[in-house]
């Protein structure tokens, strides 16, 4: 505990009298030595003034020099000038005895002397003497204490009144820690501004009045406070949030300050932004400065770093050095390093730890494993696990365990928590399911959650049921009339641009309908590529218009071999023109086989016309 003294009753126990200025300017201003002389000469004087006038019975002197003694460090020449003080009434004497008691370690008559000097109007006494209960786990006797300090200004007594309150759950503590700010108190203002950072600022409104700050605003504004004073803390929190707020280049200025009074986790978010602007090599001192002082954030950032430079050694190194600081993602990411090399053996050992100490992926990734080694049956309490945990893809892994079961109802719960959380694709399958049942309402809401999340199956579902709700409605248009204004077109044409091959037939068939020959070649042709069965027949329709019967016949042959009908009557028409009727029939066949019936109808009217004129 440091010096306590009434500042105000030793200022006034100087009884020199200056001499007055003789209006004679030093020739040469000091250094900072001459400075340092003059204080220590100007400090002797004094003292040996109060020594004089102490021996002289003088009992404000008497308080003054042992309060000199007391700051040099001197217990054993300050105690008795401070006794005979106090016991001749002087309360800084008093308090200034209670805190040299303390720090011989005479808790008890320290106590007794600040509760003396507390009673005589001491602020500084009664805020040691709150001290001095807390410390002792008398809650009641120190709050007493701590607000008779607070109420009669004194800045450490608000302070902590209001840690003693907070630590109880009051909301009282909010108003003694901006007390405590509002006078220059550091830590006050930063726990102050966590407060309100965290809404717990209860004597404000949910809607500040005209000219009021927000809570963020106020909060910023005593983080700055806070930080401008020195408060490492503070100054992280003030780059976090104005971080949040996209203002990086201020940001990175307030955790540059904390970083180089020694905040890790500053120098650790400093590395993200530099790395974030390209500078990885500034990035990876920083997050070096931050892992050596203990950071498992940086140090898992640093192997993120190697290994993406392919030094996987080092890469596996620094996860250790994460793990070593208690950061349970360095074995998560040992495990991931290790998949990635194949050592998938080691890689379940690294999994099993983080899982066991409650990272949610490695449960997640541990649970893949089981299962691609066909154990399901171990796969489903660590999948259990991380998603009870939070993990999303670990539930959506649960719906694709239960659907493989045969247990729809209970995989349908898991995407639908999955789906709930954002998950693309559990979106999509709780969306399939409703549209079998008819809640299409409910379906296209996941569609579009799926569609905006990239996926091109969600996209096209969603575009036809548009077009499907229009054409209930009486508002369906034909492909020709179909404007890229329209929203179906909209998807049909993202999930075409993303490879839906279906898509790519829709959308060509629109071009198509539009006369633009060019462009729907284009999107069947892509389609037919990826190996669309429906993409190559209308492919093959627009070069036979086109009058390239032999690249159509191709891309027929390509459609029938994958089962489509249409594709081999065609081929069986053009055979038969030529007078391959053997080659007809065998597509007429094909044809008779895939269907749909009013294909297979004609079909199998043309290889009876063919079977009569060969058997002519």
């Amino acid at each position: 505990m440091g010096l306590m003294g009434d500042k105000a009753r030793l200022l006034e126990t100087d009884r020199f009298v200056h001499a007055p200025d003789d209006g004679r300017e030093s020739e040469l201003q000091m250094d900072a030595m001459e400075a340092a002389e003059a204080a220590e000469a100007s400090d002797a004087v004094t003292e040996s003034g109060h020594r004089r006038a102490a021996e002289a019975g003088d009992t404000a002197a008497m308080s003054a020099l042992g309060a000199m003694l007391l700051r040099r460090g001197d217990l054993d020449g300050a105690e008795p000038h401070l006794r005979s003080a106090a016991a001749a009434g002087d309360r800084a004497a008093a308090n200034n005895l209670g805190v040299l008691l303390h720090q011989r370690g005479y808790g008890d008559e320290a106590a007794g002397w600040w509760r003396i000097a507390a009673v005589a109007g001491s602020a500084a006494a009664a805020h040691a003497l709150g001290r001095h209960y807390r410390e002792r786990g008398d809650e009641p006797a120190a709050e007493y204490w701590l607000r008779q300090s607070a109420e009669s200004g004194h800045c450490l007594g608000a302070y902590a009144l209001a840690d003693l309150l907070e630590h109880r759950g009051d909301i009282g503590a909010e108003r003694w820690f901006r007390t405590a700010a509002e006078r220059g108190h550091r830590e006050a203002a930063y726990r102050l501004a966590r407060l309100i950072e965290d809404g717990r600022d209860t004597d404000r409104g949910a809607v500040p009045a005209y000219g009021e700050l927000t809570q963020q605003e106020e909060a910023e504004q005593w983080y700055r406070q806070a930080a401008a004073r020195g408060h490492r803390r503070a100054a992280l929190q003030l780059g976090a949030l104005l971080e949040d707020r996209g203002d990086v280049q201020e940001a990175g200025r307030w955790y540059l300050s904390a970083a180089k009074d020694g905040e890790a986790r500053a120098a650790c978010a400093l590395g993200f932004l530099l790395r974030d602007a390209g500078d990885e090599e500034s990035a990876a001192e920083w997050w070096r400065r931050a892992a050596q002082d203990g950071d498992g954030n940086a140090a898992n950032a640093l192997g993120a770093l190697h290994a993406d430079r392919g030094e996987l050694q080092t890469a596996e190194r620094w996860y250790r050095v994460a793990l070593d600081a208690g950061d349970v993602n360095g074995a998560y990411n040992i495990g991931l390093l290790c998949a990635e090399q194949g050592r998938e053996g080691r890689g379940e050992q690294w999994y099993r730890r983080a899982a066991y100490a409650g990272h949610r992926e490695a449960a997640n990734a541990l649970a893949i494993l089981l299962l691609q080694r066909g154990d399901a049956s171990g796969a489903e309490p660590w999948f259990s696990k991380a998603a009870e945990a939070g993990s999303v893809d670990a539930a959506f892994n649960l719906g694709i365990l239960f659907a493989g079961r045969g247990a729809e109802r209970t995989a349908h719960t898991w995407y639908e928590r999955a789906a709930a959380a954002g998950h693309t694709e559990a979106a999509l399958q709780v969306a399939i399911v409703q549209l079998r049942d008819g809640e299409l309402q409910d379906a296209e809401r996941n569609l579009r959650c799926a569609a905006g999340g990239g996926s091109a199956e969600a996209a096209f579902r969603l575009a036809d049921l548009l077009d499907r709700r229009a054409a209930a409605a009486g508002e369906g248009r034909a492909d020709g009339e179909r404007t890229a204004d329209d929203e179906s077109v909209q998807w049909y044409e993202r999930a075409a641009r993303q490879g839906h091959r279906r898509a790519q037939v829709r959308v060509g068939m629109f071009a198509a309908a539009r006369g633009d020959a060019v462009e729907a070649a284009d999107w069947y042709r892509a389609a037919a590529e990826a190996g669309s069965r429906n993409g190559a027949f209308n492919l093959g329709l627009l070069l036979a218009r086109e009058g390239s019967l032999p690249e159509a016949a191709l891309w027929w042959q390509r459609a029938a071999e994958t089962g489509h009908g249409r594709a081999a009557l065609r081929l069986a028409l053009l055979a038969a023109r030529r007078g391959a009727l053997a080659e007809a029939q065998s597509w007429c066949a094909r044809a008779v086989e895939l269907g749909p019936p009013e294909v297979a109808e004609r079909a199998a009217r043309l290889r009876t016309a063919l079977q009569e004129e060969l058997s002519a």
